[in-house]
């Protein structure tokens, strides 16, 4: 049996349980720029159509008396790993798929075990962490995460083994993974609304809406889904970015920013004890195309001055100096935790 787990409206939640004014009240997690998005909305202000990744701008003309509170990434990654030691006790293996969210393989194999795993689990991130998380019992990970989702804020949903393909059935048919914005409308035009309707599909039909990968939606649709909970999934990059209230060509502040996420960078690295071997950066134009530059260091580091040498040398290669920008990033990947020499040659 898997849970899988998902903090309700988690920033938001550590914004409210830290100050008790911000509870019971519309509030949003989000910069106050004029270009700024809303990273979260507390369920007090999704009644008004505030919804994350929204422009916050938007977001205060549907609700004007919204208030609104700047992200603290140390209060939710500190959050972040009370939770996640809670779900680690007493599992078999936990995939973790962002700060918030996470998919447990329960010991007891039976569906009364995995029930009283959930509630034993959302009670103790309750009473030691001050936060609400809901939770989907279920035989496989895509309907165990489907699920989770049917009763938030705060909610407990449980599907027997045997009745995955009836509980699918009836939803729409974006909530089956893989099945994008891109995908849908092409789907329901061809009469696709529901899952189950992906379920009831043909090997013909199948193939001609599917191609090749048509047996692995439809297995899906159906309630199969053999994945493990992969509990050695390693995070495969760490980045920062940022979007400009106006677009910038100063080269000088450019540069201070690369050096400010280089900073960033390592200080998040040195405190998980990772070392990257490849960084990048990513640019934004003012016309919203976007350049990707990176590079390969001789020997993984978590230094800042190195990731510093490497970002400044995607930013040359990028040719964009004096362009007008509106977002810039660094990124670095090919994490390990193995200790190594430092060299800083990329």
């Amino acid at each position: 049996m898997i849970v899988h787990f998902d903090l309700d409206a988690f920033y938001a939640s550590v914004a409210q349980r830290d100050d008790p004014s911000l509870r019971g009240i519309p509030l949003a997690i989000s910069g106050r720029s004029r270009r700024a998005v809303v990273l979260t909305a507390s369920y007090e202000a999704r009644p008004f159509g505030v919804r994350s990744a929204m422009p916050l701008y938007r977001a205060l003309e549907l609700c004007p008396e919204l208030t609104v509170v700047p992200p603290d990434f140390t209060r939710y990654r500190e959050s972040s790993q009370r939770v996640f030691a809670i779900f680690v006790d007493g599992a078999r293996a936990v995939e973790g798929l962002s700060l918030d969210e996470a998919f447990v393989d329960v010991p007891d194999e039976t569906l009364d075990g995995a029930i009283a795993f959930a509630q034993r689990v959302r009670a103790r991130i309750r009473d030691e962490v001050g936060l609400t998380a809901s939770a989907g019992v279920a035989r496989t990970k895509m309907v165990a995460k489907i699920a989770s989702d049917m009763n938030k804020p705060d909610g407990l949903t449980v599907v027997p083994p045997g009745t995955e393909a009836d509980f699918l059935a009836p939803l729409p048919v974006g909530r089956l993974w893989g099945i994008g914005p891109k995908t849908q409308p092409r789907l329901e035009s061809a009469g696709i609304s529901t899952i189950g309707d992906v379920a009831a599909l043909d090997d013909a039909r199948m193939y001609a809406l599917f191609g090749r990968g048509g047996t692995f939606y439809r297995d899906l649709a159906r309630g199969i889904d053999e994945r493990d909970v992969d509990g050695s999934r390693e995070r495969k990059s760490i980045s920062t970015e940022e979007t400009f209230e106006y677009d910038v060509r100063d080269e000088a502040r450019i540069l201070d920013l690369l050096r400010l996420q280089a900073d960033e960078l390592a200080r998040d690295m040195q405190a998980k004890h990772l070392r990257g071997a490849t960084v990048g950066i990513k640019i934004k134009r003012a016309d919203f195309t976007i350049t990707g530059k990176q590079t390969t260091l001789a020997v993984p580091t978590d230094d800042a001055g190195a990731i510093l040498a490497a970002s400044l040398w995607c930013w040359h290669r990028s040719g964009l100096a004096g362009v007008p920008i509106r977002l810039l990033g660094t990124r670095i990947a090919s994490l390990t935790e193995e200790p190594q020499r430092e060299l800083r040659l990329f």
